[in-house]
């Protein structure tokens, strides 16, 4: 009997963006997928769980944007009702991560790729999204050892 699939999709909710990545079935490798436009938010929403849908995702993983001291800013709390109205509407778990200093992450990884700036900018919120996701994955198996 195969093994389910299990993918999930990530989240980098910003106010103008929100980047999207992706895992493989086995749930332990994450690619940038795309870059949506933010607003209108419920046209975001839609076009997230079609998302969800089309890539049969059993979860989402949203980047929670803290502040430098660890705490819930007005930008993470956004970010959580956004990811509430968004769990509602596509009726999956959403599982939040700790993002800060994932934008520049990706960043730094598409500079060392060679990626042009005006190509950066466009790539920059799903490739944090693939981060942030990675990062989720790889925390997870890393507790799933421990057991």
């Amino acid at each position: 009997m195969p093994i389910a699939e299990q993918r999930l999709l990530g989240l980098d909710v910003g106010e103008r963006r929100i980047g999207v990545a992706l895992s493989d079935a086995s749930g332990r490798l994450a690619t940038p997928l795309t870059t949506i436009g933010a607003v209108p938010q419920a046209q975001a929403i839609e076009r997230i769980g079609r998302l969800c849908v089309e890539h049969q995702v059993v979860a989402l993983v949203v980047g929670l944007p803290l502040t430098l001291r660890g705490e819930v800013g007005p930008q993470a709390a956004a970010v959580q009702r956004f990811a509430a109205q968004l769990a509602e509407a596509v009726g999956l778990p959403v599982h939040f991560f700790d993002e800060r200093l994932t934008s520049a992450a990706a960043d730094q990884l598409l500079r060392e790729m060679g990626v042009k700036p005006e190509k950066r900018k466009l790539q920059l919120d799903q490739v944090a999204a693939s981060i942030i996701l990675q990062d989720y994955l790889d925390q997870q198996r890393a507790l799933d050892t421990e057991l």
